[in-house]
This record gives structure tokens, sequence and C-alpha cells, in this order.
């Protein structure tokens, strides 16, 4: 019976070092590609720039993504997961909070991760949005899920601020929140094609005082 523990022991952990090694697998295709698209874009990046900066092989590739287009949604879903968890999520978490200095400390640390990367790259869904809106429906449709998903937690730190008497009553929140997503992503567009953060940093200024609009 003693003999017995070992072995039932392996067999526990058999099945989890190797979806463990097979979870790393997968993170290491989708890292090294969402680097690569990142700054080269999704139709100049090919498999095999892929599998190069992966170090995985084709088999292995195959194994996890049916295609590269698979591999695209599964980027796609990554980003918006990330941005969610680590961007919004924590922006918006505190329900007392005043929600103006929530958008504020939301731009500010937009801004901050874009001064600490020069301005290269621009944001992830924004590249995908302009690059792949007008030829492939489904990777359309996924990212504008994602500007949905932005729009509303904005909207909703308005409400909030509504809600509690801290911002006037008769604003449109979801036009409010549309309005500083097209102005913070139109503000890292350009950021990113003049290489100069001082275009960032005066288009969120300019966004922090459209927002005293709104204030009681």
């Amino acid at each position: 019976m003693a003999s017995a523990s070992p072995v039932i022991s392996e067999s526990k952990t058999q099945p989890e070092t190797k979806n463990q090694k097979g979870a790393a697998t997968r993170d290491q295709i989708l890292n090294a590609a969402s680097r690569l698209i990142h700054v080269q874009g999704y139709q100049s990046t090919s498999l095999d720039d892929v599998l190069r900066e992966s170090g995985v092989g084709k088999g292995n590739f195959y194994y996890y993504f049916k295609s590269k287009e698979d591999l695209g949604y599964a980027i796609i879903d990554r980003i918006r997961r990330a941005f969610i968890e680590r961007g919004l999520g924590p922006a918006f978490a505190d329900a007392d909070a005043d929600p103006v200095g929530q958008l504020h400390a939301f731009f500010d640390r937009v801004l901050d991760s874009l001064r600490q990367r020069n301005c290269v790259g621009g944001c992830a869904m924004g590249n995908l949005a302009s690059e792949l809106s007008d030829v492939h429906e489904g990777f359309r449709q996924q990212l504008a899920g994602i500007f949905d998903v932005y729009r509303d937690h904005l909207a909703e730190a308005i409400r909030r601020g509504q809600r509690s008497g801290r911002l006037r009553s008769d604003a449109d929140a979801a036009r409010v929140a549309q309005f500083l997503v097209a102005g913070l992503e139109g503000a890292i567009l350009l950021g990113k094609v003049t290489r100069d953060i001082t275009v960032i940093e005066r288009c969120v200024e300019e966004l922090k005082e459209h927002l005293t609009l709104y204030r009681m």
C-alpha cells in the first residue's frame, strides 16, 4: 500500500505539468506575435516571422492555432482581457472616488506608458482597428467590442459622478465618454506619427480641461 502513494502522486502531477508546459508554449507564441504585430502590423507579420521570433516549430504552432487568422483572434482577445484587467478595471474600481480624478489618473497612466516607450508602437487595439477594420469583418467586430467596453467604463464613471452630484446631470454620459475615447486615441496616433510626447501631453491637457465643463 505504501508504494502506491508515489504512483498516485505522479499520475496527478503529470497532466498539470503538461498543461503548464502547453500554456507556456501558447503564451510564447502569443508574446512573440504580439510584439511583432504591435510594431509591424498584422498583415506585414508572416507566420515565419512569428515562428522565428518565438522559437516554436510549425507543428507546435498548428497544435495551438489553426491558422494565422486564429492567432489574430487570440491576440485581440488577449488585448481585450489585458485592457480590462490591468487598465480599465483598476482605474475605475473605486465606486466612491471622484470620477473626474479617476479619468485624469487614467489619462496620465496612458501618457506615462507612451512616454516610457517614446511613443513607439502607439495603441495596440487602435493600430489593429486602423489596419484591419476595412479588410476583415470578424476582426473589426471584435475590435469594435473592445472600444465599446472602453467607452462604457468611462461612461459609467461619469454616471457615478452624476448620481453623486459631482457632475452635471444634463450631460449625456455615453457621448462624453465617446468623445474622450476618440480624443485620447487620436492623441496617441498623433504622438506615434510625430514621435513627440508633447503632442500627447497637450491633448491630454485639453481633455482634462474639457471635463471641467461637467463639474457642478
